[in-house]
């Protein structure tokens, strides 16, 4: 039964951009299978009950945290999913490697918690139209008109989603990252200007508790600036840079000194170029990663 945890993972990750909230989706998924066989309910496939159960409690999630996003202060960004180079991850992540980039989260914002279910299910996970409308209590019919409805209406950004990185390019990236920190750490804007786009865009999530960019900056020169000042600052507070890869894609976590977590980076690069650049340090979006460094809000004050 454990097995079907990745699967249920990246469902609940993909319908609340958080991962604690999706782990603890899955968590009542199970309880409620378990209170369902207590009381002699037969469950010919505990796959598609779990599965439902996820999508369904997603979709209820969804709807309760619509206003709490419409109050969010500054950009919001998903919870990162880290995976340290050379390192797997946890399993329980395992199926969410280049599912879901943040870009794809941050489109997925603008569907209902239905056309975000369905969109989901049927292009990331691959679920046929019947069983769409199974999970969904939905017809087939409907599942279609809503799947139409939400490509439309997240057609303008569908890069985000088309740019996963091949396996046999993923080193590519990861080296392109590497070189990247190091360009922006040691201040050598020359080189680092020649792995951005010109219109790269940068996006920053502190959640007004740690200091972040008020909306997305745009523009190579601008990005580039603005990324090395911000390491040459950090770097003076003792902050290191560590490679791995958030939400499928190379990136970095940063920590200060005491090894506490102070911010995570995710590059979206595509035809050797970094494009957008994500970075988290809202603390509470952080915990799941162990102890928050204080270096971020040190930084806004």
């Amino acid at each position: 039964m454990t097995g079907y945890r990745p699967l249920l993972f990246s469902i609940a990750y993909g319908m609340t951009g958080s991962v604690g909230d999706a782990e603890d989706i899955v968590q009542d998924a199970f309880l409620g299978l378990t209170r369902a066989r207590n009381a002699d309910t037969v469950i010919t496939d505990p796959k598609a009950y779990l599965t439902t159960a996820v999508t369904r409690l997603g979709i209820d999630h969804l709807r309760s945290a619509r206003v709490r996003r419409e109050t969010y202060v500054g950009e919001w960004l998903p919870e990162p999913v880290v995976a340290h180079a050379g390192d797997p991850g946890p399993a329980e992540h395992a199926e969410l490697a280049d599912s879901l980039s943040m870009a794809f989260l941050v489109l997925l914002e603008s569907l209902s918690p239905v056309e975000r279910a369905v969109l989901m299910l049927r292009e990331v996970f691959g679920y046929g139209y019947q069983d769409v409308a199974r999970i969904t209590g939905k017809s087939e019919v409907n599942c279609r008109q809503i799947l139409a409805r939400a490509r439309q209406r997240i057609a303008a950004g569908r890069r985000a989603r088309d740019n996963v990185p091949a396996p046999a390019r993923r080193a590519e990236g990861e080296e392109l990252a590497r070189r990247f920190f190091e360009a922006a750490g040691g201040g050598d804007l020359d080189a680092l200007l020649g792995m951005l786009a010109p219109d790269v865009v940068m996006h920053g999530d502190g959640g007004g508790k740690a200091q972040a960019l008020a909306r997305p900056a745009a523009g190579a020169t601008r990005v580039g600036r603005m990324l090395v000042a911000g390491l040459r600052r950090v770097r003076a507070l003792g902050v290191v840079v560590r490679a791995a890869w958030i939400n499928g894609r190379p990136g970095a976590v940063m920590y200060d000194a005491g090894g506490r977590v102070a911010a995570v980076v995710e590059l979206d690069i595509a035809d050797g170029v970094v494009r957008a650049i994500h970075s988290v340090v809202n603390p509470d979006k952080l915990t799941h990663l162990g102890s928050v460094s204080d270096v971020a809000r040190l930084l806004r004050e």
